[in-house]
C-alpha cells in the first residue's frame, strides 16, 4: 500500500481506487503563465511553421533548421532545462502544452520532440554534471541539436538486441563504437547523438556522441509516408571513438535510460496526438459548415453531425488523460528536495511508477488522432484526398504515431506486463482489491449499486469494470500462471480494457470537478462528453473480456467465467442522441474545440 497523503496520485490508482478518490489536474487547472505559454507556442505556429508546411515537405534547405532556431529564439527548447543550465525548469503540464501546440504540422514537432524530449532529457536526468555544463546550455540555447538513436536495422521494438558494440580501448580512456542505427530523426542535422551499444557483449550503455567525430556518418534520407519534412536517415559508426567521460549513466544500465525516456516520450506523443486532432477537428468544422449539398451546408446532415461530436469525445477523453498523467508527475515530483543529491533518480522514479498510464496515453492519443483526422478528411470528400486541403498530409503525418516510442502492439503488451508485476510484487494493492472482488462474485459481500447525481450510473459501470478486468486478469494469472507472457491475444485484449478504464475514470473525475464548480448547467459539455465516451468505452471492455473468456475457457469454464462477468456487466439508459446535438450544436456555433469551454 502507499503512504502518502490521499490527496496525491499514486500511479496505477485508477485501477482500483473509487472514481473521483483524489483529483486530478485538467485543463480547467491551468495557469495564466501556462494559458499564455499556450498562446505564444499557438501564435508561432500558425505564423511561422504552417505557411510554409509544403516547402517543409519538400525539404528546402535550411528550412526547417531556421524554424528551429526561431522557436529556441522563443525559448522551446529550454522549458525542461534546468536553470541552472540555462534552462527554464517548468513543470510536465508546461511542457506538454507546448507538445500539443506545434503537434499539428507533425515534421517539425517531430524535428522539436526529438531534440526536447528523447534527445535532451537523458542528459538532464543522467548526465554528470561536467556533461550538463558542456552541452545542456547550448542544447536549451539551440545552438547545437540533439538526436536520440536506439534502433537498429535488426533491432526495434527489442531494443536490448542491438548489435551495436562499444569495445573499450587497451588503455582505459575510450570506447570504439560499431555498428548501425536506424530510424534516427533529426540525423541530418544533428550535432549530439544518444547511442546505445554494447559494451563486452551485455552491458548496454549509453554514450553521448558529437556529430564531428572521426568514423560517424549519416546515411541518405528515408522517403517516408509522412512527416517528409523531418529528418530520419541512418547513423553509422565506423571504428567512433568516444571517451569514457561520455559515457551517459552507468554501464551496463543504459536500459533503464532507454526505457524511462521512452516513458516520457509517450505521453507526450500522446498528448501532442491531442493537439493534432483539435486542429484536425477545426478543420473539419470549418468545411461542414461552408460545403452545401442538397442545397443546404453538410453540417447539418446526421452522419456529418456524428462524426463532429465523435471528435470532440475522443478529445475531450484523451485530454482528461493526459492532463491527469502530467499534473500526477508534477504532483509528486513536487514532494522531491530538488537539492539533494538524489534527485535525478527519485524524479525518474515518479516518472517509472506511472509506466502504465504513459503506455495508456500513447495508444490512446495516436490511435483517436488517427481516427480523428480520418473523419474529418471523410467529411471533406474528394477535396480531403487533395494536398489543396491539409487533411491529406494530417492523415499521413498522423499514421507515425502508431509505430513511433514502441509500437501500439509493444505498448500493449507493457500496460498487462506492468500491471501484473506490480501487482504480485505489492506495488500496486491489487490482491486485497481481487478478494474483495471474488467475495462480491460470490454473494459474501455487496456488489456496488449506483449512487446519486447526474453521473451515477457512469461511475457506476466504471466501478464495475474495475472488478470485472480485475476479475479476468486474475483468471487469467491463476490459469497460465508464468506462461502469461506469451498470450498476447489476452494481453492485448486487457491492455483494451485498461485503456478503456482509465478513460472513464478520467473523463468522469474531470467532468465530476466541473459540476462541483461550474454546476450541472455550466458543466453541461463535460457531462455529454463523459456519457458518451463512458457509454462507447463500458461497451468495449465487455466486449473484450468476453473474447478473453472464449479463447481461454475449457468445457465448463466458459459458463462460470460468463456468469461472473454477467453480474457485473449492467446497461443503463443514455440519451446519446441529445448529448451528440447538443456538443454539435456548441461545435459549430464557436468552431473549435476550446470554444466548446469558454
Amino acid at each position: 500500500m502507499n503512504d502518502l497523503s490521499p490527496e496525491l496520485p499514486v500511479g496505477g490508482d485508477f485501477l482500483y481506487a473509487p472514481v473521483g478518490t483524489r483529483p486530478i489536474f485538467t485543463t480547467e487547472k491551468m495557469s495564466d503563465e501556462q494559458h499564455e505559454i499556450y498562446k505564444v507556442a499557438d501564435t508561432f505556429i500558425r505564423q511561422d511553421v504552417e505557411p510554409y508546411h509544403t516547402e517543409l515537405e519538400h525539404k528546402k534547405s535550411g528550412l526547417m533548421q531556421s524554424i528551429f532556431h526561431k522557436a529556441a529564439e522563443l525559448g522551446f527548447c529550454m522549458v525542461e532545462v534546468p536553470e541552472a543550465y540555462g534552462g527554464l525548469a517548468r513543470d510536465k503540464v508546461t511542457s506538454m502544452l507546448g507538445s500539443e501546440a506545434v503537434a499539428r504540422v507533425g515534421s517539425f514537432a517531430v524535428t522539436l520532440g526529438a531534440h526536447t524530449g528523447i534527445g535532451t532529457l537523458p542528459l538532464v536526468y543522467y548526465g554528470t554534471e561536467a556533461q550538463k555544463q558542456k552541452y545542456l546550455p547550448r542544447l536549451a540555447a539551440g545552438e547545437i541539436i540533439a538526436a536520440y538513436a536506439l534502433s537498429e536495422p535488426g533491432s526495434g521494438s527489442d531494443a536490448l538486441s542491438a548489435r551495436t558494440v562499444a569495445t573499450p580501448t587497451p588503455d582505459g580512456k575510450s570506447f570504439v563504437l560499431r555498428g548501425t542505427k536506424q530510424w534516427i530523426t533529426n540525423a541530418a542535422w544533428a550535432d549530439l547523438f544518444t547511442i546505445f551499444a554494447q559494451v563486452d557483449g551485455d552491458k548496454f550503455t549509453a554514450f553521448l556522441v558529437e556529430r564531428n567525430s572521426q568514423g560517424l556518418s549519416i546515411g541518405k534520407e528515408e522517403h517516408k509516408l509522412g512527416i517528409r519534412g523531418s529528418s530520419t536517415c541512418q547513423v553509422i559508426l565506423d571504428d567512433v571513438i568516444v571517451p569514457r567521460e561520455n559515457v551517459l549513466g552507468d554501464i551496463g544500465r543504459g536500459h533503464k535510460i532507454a526505457f524511462n525516456t521512452l516513458n516520457i516520450g509517450r505521453w507526450k506523443l500522446g498528448v501532442a496526438g491531442i493537439g493534432a486532432a483539435k486542429a484536425a477537428l477545426r478543420h473539419g468544422v470549418a468545411y461542414a459548415l461552408e460545403r452545401r449539398q442538397f442545397d443546404k451546408p453538410i453540417a447539418s446532415f446526421g452522419l456529418v453531425r456524428e462524426k463532429l461530436s465523435s471528435a470532440v469525445t475522443s478529445i475531450y477523453a484523451g485530454e482528461s488523460m493526459a492532463y491527469r498523467l502530467g499534473g500526477a508527475i508534477d504532483a509528486r515530483t513536487a514532494l522531491l528536495d530538488h537539492a539533494a543529491p538524489d534527485y535525478w533518480k527519485k524524479a525518474v522514479d515518479v516518472i517509472d511508477e506511472f509506466t502504465i498510464e504513459a503506455s495508456v496515453l500513447k495508444v490512446f492519443g495516436s490511435e483517436a488522432c488517427y481516427r480523428v483526422v480520418d473523419d474529418m478528411l471523410q467529411i471533406h470528400g474528394g477535396n480531403g484526398y487533395t494536398e489543396d486541403y491539409p487533411l491529406e498530409r494530417m492523415l499521413r503525418d498522423s499514421r507515425i504515431n502508431l509505430i513511433f516510442e514502441g509500437t501500439n502492439e509493444i505498448n500493449r503488451l507493457i500496460i498487462p506486463a506492468t500491471l501484473l508485476k506490480r501487482g504480485l510484487t505489492g506495488k500496486i494493492p491489487l490482491m486485497p482489491f481481487a478478494e474483495q472482488v471474488m467475495s462480491e462474485l460470490a454473494g459474501t459481500s455487496e456488489i456496488p449499486q449506483a449512487g446519486k447525481g447526474v453521473l451515477a450510473s457512469e461511475i457506476l459501470a466504471t466501478e464495475l469494470c474495475k472488478r470485472a478486468i480485475l476479475y479476468a486478469a486474475s483468471y487469467a494469472m491463476q490459469k497460465y500462471m508464468i506462461d502469461l507472457k506469451e498470450k498476447q491475444h489476452i494481453l492485448g485484449a486487457l491492455a483494451n480494457c485498461v485503456i478503456a478504464l482509465y478513460g472513464m475514470d478520467s473523463v468522469l473525475t474531470r467532468a465530476s470537478q466541473a459540476v462541483s464548480a461550474m454546476g450541472e448547467a455550466g458543466a453541461s459539455v463535460h457531462l455529454a462528453c463523459s456519457k458518451l465516451h463512458c457509454f462507447d468505452a463500458r461497451a468495449s471492455v465487455f466486449q473484450e473480456l468476453h473474447r478473453i473468456a472464449m479463447n481461454m475457457a475449457d468445457g465448463d469454464e466458459l459458463d462460470t467465467i460468463y456468469s461472473n462477468l454477467d453480474k457485473l456487466d449492467r446497461r443503463y439508459r443514455v440519451d446519446i442522441r441529445t448529448a451528440e446535438e447538443h456538443i454539435t450544436d456548441r461545435l459549430l456555433n464557436g468552431g473549435t474545440y476550446a470554444s466548446l469551454f469558454a
